[in-house]
């Protein structure tokens, strides 16, 4: 049987496996060592100092590539500084395409970071293609992409907006934190580059902060290599053990979450106290035929408007098995309230235009029964109710 042509369930576990050859333990050492024996004046090891390369690291990069059908991976200490070293691939006088509702930290990044080196940006609604293409300029390098969107659960389509990228010889980069190489591989549809925060799903257990990068570009390999080494912003030795044992569960665990979600979306869209329900699962989602053609679920995330920062409150006090935090992508499900945890940084203005109402949760869907969790938010909305309408 060829490796090549194994499920990616069967997949996901040997990429994180290190077998050593002279022990035969099937985990990847810790190589806690910041610098590295030479033997000789003139002939070096492969490494030297571990900023620019880990043996242990090493095997986080090659296990994410392998998995994202990429060439070159790339391990950082957090999400953000992944897509910081992907989007510093620009120079002075560069010009990006970006997803008009992308993460907070990304909007951050976009807005006060990288104008200070002279590189501008067009936020543009990337579900309209012809928005998209309107946006190119002279000195457009890349776009972009963050789909689905977070909180907004959008989806773009990422093969035609690779092939308007190309057409104008730009890069398309593309966040794939939601779905992970396990549902969604956008390289295989003509993306250039991937990012992902992996404190999310591929970590999985709320343990590390950790950031992924892909590619399958020698160009932008150098590159990326180039940001890692110079910034030094690289995983952590025992964060990139930790985070090979996460992924060895990734498969799985997003089987899970997924077939929650898909569940909890369709009794919320159901119930008439709730206002609008985001998730690309349910057929009335207006970018339900893209996800269905370009991934293989929906994901383990949905977003839902409970009308008003009240209700979303009273929900918030009442609901008793996810915690309320930020982040997701866990074992434990995870409730947040975007317009102040992840999305705080975007002016409210700016909010309310892309959708993100004070009555706005989203939800992390992790392992517990959905059963449960269905009962526990059943409880929660009765309540909510009740004191809203005091």
């Amino acid at each position: 049987m060829s490796k090549e042509n194994i499920s990616f369930n069967t997949k996901v576990v040997h990429a994180s496996l290190g077998i050593d050859e002279a022990t035969g333990a099937l985990n990847t050492p810790l190589h806690l060592s910041s610098t590295f024996h030479q033997p000789d004046f003139d002939n070096y090891h492969e490494f030297d100092y571990a900023r620019s390369g880990n043996p242990t690291r090493q095997a986080v990069e090659e296990a994410i590539a392998k998995l994202e059908n990429g060439t070159h991976g790339f391990a950082f200490a957090t999400g953000m500084a992944a897509i910081s070293a992907a989007l510093l691939t620009l120079s002075q006088g560069d010009h990006f395409i970006i997803s008009g509702d992308v993460y907070g930290g990304t909007f951050r990044l976009t807005e006060q970071v990288l104008p200070r080196f002279g590189i501008t940006h067009t936020f543009v609604d990337m579900g309209n293609l012809d928005a998209v293409a309107a946006a190119f300029q002279e000195n457009t390098k890349l776009v972009y992409v963050e789909t689905p969107s977070n909180p907004l659960m959008r989806v773009t389509d990422i093969a035609a907006v690779a092939r308007l990228a190309k057409a104008h010889d730009c890069y398309t980069f593309v966040d794939n934190t939601f779905l992970t190489p396990a549902l969604q591989r956008p390289l295989d549809l003509g993306a250039d580059l991937v990012v992902h925060s992996a404190t999310k799903f591929i970590g999985g257990h709320s343990d590390i902060l950790a950031g992924l990068v892909v590619t399958n570009n020698e160009a932008l390999a150098k590159q990326v290599y180039f940001m890692q080494n110079s910034t030094g912003g690289v995983l952590g030795v025992q964060d990139c053990w930790l985070l090979l044992r996460g992924l060895k569960t990734l498969a799985v665990r997003m089987d899970v979450g997924t077939a929650s979600a898909q569940t909890l979306a369709e009794f919320l869209q159901a119930d008439d106290r709730v206002k609008a329900v985001f998730y690309p699962g349910l057929t009335t989602h207006p970018d339900y035929a893209i996800q269905q053609q370009q991934a293989d679920s929906a994901g383990a995330v949905l977003s839902f408007d409970l009308g008003s920062e009240e209700a979303a409150r009273q929900f918030v006090n009442h609901v008793k098995l996810p915690v309320f935090s930020v982040s997701l992508g866990a074992v434990e499900s995870i409730l947040s309230y975007p317009a102040r945890m992840s999305h705080a940084a975007i002016p409210e203005e700016e909010r309310l235009k892309l959708g993100i109402t004070p009555g706005l949760l989203r939800f992390s869907a992790g392992l517990e029964d959905v059963a449960d969790v269905i009962a526990d938010f059943k409880q929660a909305l009765a309540y909510t109710v009740e004191r809203s309408a005091r």
